[in-house]
């Protein structure tokens, strides 16, 4: 994961250790709040992995299309030449050719 995005892994929020005071907070109920934050880190984390993984592959994939070579214009315009006489034909008939 990138550490750029965040402070903290889940790990050191796993190990972090409150001070206890008289009046402090409820030890359980911190441990519960933080275990969830945690689930929420490795749902994140792997999140970004499984996007960076599909980021990869469309690269490629995109790569792999620029390169491929395509049908040249020429080729296009004469097929779209000879569809169009024959259409021509079919519709005039062979009047229209002689």
């Amino acid at each position: 994961m990138n550490e750029e995005l965040s402070q903290l892994s889940a790990k050191e929020i796993l190990d972090k250790n409150f001070k206890t005071a008289m009046r402090g907070y409820n030890q359980e109920e911190v441990d519960a709040y933080l275990d969830i934050i945690i689930q929420d880190y490795e749902r994140f984390i792997n999140k970004i992995e499984q996007l960076e993984q599909e980021n990869n592959r469309l690269r490629k994939q995109s790569e792999t299309t620029r390169t491929r070579p395509t049908t040249s214009n020429h080729q296009v315009n004469y097929d779209i030449l000879k569809r169009l006489s024959n259409l021509e034909k079919a519709v005039f008939g062979k009047k229209y050719t002689d």
